[in-house]
C-alpha cells in the first residue's frame, strides 16, 4: 500500500506542478500585492514547498520502512490539504468555474488561479485525498 501511496502522491504532485505553471504563466507573483480575493504567492508556494517535502520524507519511508517517517509526512500532509482546501475555496469564490474564453475583466484583472484548468483542479484534489487517506493507513500499520 506504502507504494500505491507514492503513486498518487507523485501524480498528485504533477497535477499540482500543472496548475503551478498556469498561475506562474498567468503573473501570479506580480498579482501578490492586488487587491481582492486571490491566491498569494505565500500560500501557494508554501503548499508547494511542504507537499515537495512531505514527498521526499515519503521516499525515504519507502526506502527504509521507519514508521517515524511516515507520521512526519502524514503531519505535512495535512497541513499541505488544509492550504489546497483554502485556496480551493478562494478558487471556487472567484467563479473560476467560467468557461474559457468567456466575456469577463481583461487580463490584467483576471487572477493567475482562474487560468487552471477545472480537470486538473478537480483530479488533484481528488488525487490528493485519496493520498491522504493511503498514507494515514499506511501509517497506522494498514497492509503491513
Amino acid at each position: 500500500m506504502k507504494w500505491v501511496a507514492l503513486v498518487t502522491w507523485v501524480l498528485t504532485a504533477g497535477g499540482g506542478f500543472v496548475m503551478l505553471g498556469v498561475w506562474l504563466k498567468n503573473g501570479g507573483m506580480r498579482q501578490g500585492a492586488q487587491p481582492g480575493d486571490r491566491i498569494r504567492p505565500p500560500r501557494i508556494l508554501s503548499h508547494f514547498a511542504l507537499a515537495a517535502i512531505g514527498l521526499v520524507l515519503w521516499i525515504v519511508y519507502v526506502a527504509a520502512d521507519e514508521d517515524g517517517l511516515a507520521w512526519a509526512a502524514l503531519v505535512l500532509l495535512a497541513i499541505v490539504a488544509a492550504l489546497g482546501f483554502s485556496m480551493l475555496a478562494i478558487w471556487l469564490r472567484q467563479g473560476s468555474h467560467r468557461p474559457a474564453g468567456a466575456p469577463g475583466p481583461t487580463d490584467d484583472a483576471v487572477p493567475a488561479e482562474r487560468h487552471f484548468p477545472n480537470v486538473v483542479v478537480a483530479v488533484h484534489g481528488l488525487v490528493a485525498a485519496v493520498t491522504l487517506v493511503l498514507v494515514f493507513l499506511v501509517a497506522i500499520g494498514v497492509g503491513e
